[in-house]
């Protein structure tokens, strides 16, 4: 199992980045006899990684203080900690990584957004047209009201996929909570392969929930689980905000994505663009954490830029496998 990735309090960090790039050097990138082992590339060029039990791949995004992506550092330009420690080893650095997508569009049919839904769908469809790769990409569409509502499994079929969000209609209540849940444990969580992926769940909704079993807190650790990024999308267009704008925020920094709030139904596919650009504007980073135990525990993870001006949006942290 491969664990995921996140964010934490500072601690330690210009020690931590030492013994970083020291381990590094040190073993040139690379462990012998390791699945992931490579020496680390500064190309930009993406590279088939294997990750093991005991190896942590994370993906993460860096941005300037105008939100411009920033994608020419390098690993010596970045501090790092895993469960307060610096890693064991670094076996991989990529720029501008280009792994294969495994998405999942969550669309809230419920009620509340009935006005606003032909947009919704129309956006989503062009998202996936623009981002969807079919020779690697997969999505995934699912639907909800008071339950999920699969629509299209798995696939790469780009008709498929529209027809499904087609066939999406607005219901009743919203369980926004088991959606996300469900959504990574009965689909992200199996969405494996021979090389890592990076999953996203981009989600659509007002961000309010009446009907869950599942809480918020459940829904973002199986996320965590799911090594899943967030990028949530908010239907509240009025004025004012409310409180779901902020349950919206919450799952996407606490899963290393991001939440966006347009003005107009008119500007979300202005939000659907952003993400498809940070898609494909990320690092990518294989290590092995020091004192790693696959005890199922969570690890909290640390990652900043030693140039303070750049801010680096990963996940809060990841689920240990168990042995």
């Amino acid at each position: 199992m491969r664990p995921a990735m996140g964010l934490v309090c500072a601690m330690c960090c210009a020690a931590a980045l030492a013994q970083t790039n020291q381990t590094a050097a040190a073993s040139s990138g690379a462990a012998p006899g390791s699945p992931a082992a490579s020496q680390p590339d500064n190309t930009g060029k993406s590279d088939t990684i294997h990750v093991s039990v005991n190896e942590v791949y994370l993906v993460f995004s860096v941005t300037d203080k105008h939100g411009a992506f920033i994608s020419d550092l390098k690993q010596s330009d970045f501090a790092l900690l895993d469960d307060h420690k610096a890693p064991a080893q670094v076996y991989s650095f990529t720029q501008q990584t280009n792994l294969p997508l495994r998405v999942g569009i969550l669309i809230d049919t419920s009620t509340s957004i009935r006005q606003r839904f032909q947009y919704e769908q129309e956006a989503a469809k062009a998202f996936l047209l623009q981002v969807l790769r079919p020779a690697s990409d997969k999505a995934f569409i699912e639907g909800f009201d008071v339950t999920p509502d699969y629509r299209q499994d798995w696939t790469n079929n780009l008709d498929a996929l529209e027809a499904g969000i087609d066939s999406l209609q607005p219901g009743g209540g919203t369980a926004l909570y088991d959606a996300v849940y469900s959504g990574c444990r009965d689909k992200l969580l199996t969405a494996r392969g021979q090389e890592p992926v990076r999953k996203v769940i981009v989600l659509v909704s007002d961000g309010d929930d009446n009907q869950s079993h599942a809480y918020l807190d459940d829904a973002i650790k199986e996320c965590q689980r799911a090594d899943t990024n967030i990028y949530a999308i908010s239907t509240n267009v009025s004025p004012s905000r409310d409180k779901g704008d902020d349950i919206l925020k919450k799952m996407a920094i606490a899963t290393g994505g991001k939440a966006f709030f347009p003005d107009s139904v008119e500007d979300m596919p202005v939000s659907f663009t952003a993400i498809q650009n940070e898609l494909r504007s990320q690092y990518a980073l294989v290590y092995k954490p020091a004192d790693f135990k696959a005890d199922g525990a969570f690890r909290p993870i640390y990652l900043f830029c030693l140039d303070r001006k750049y801010t680096v949006r990963v996940r809060e942290g990841y689920f240990a496998p168990t042995s």
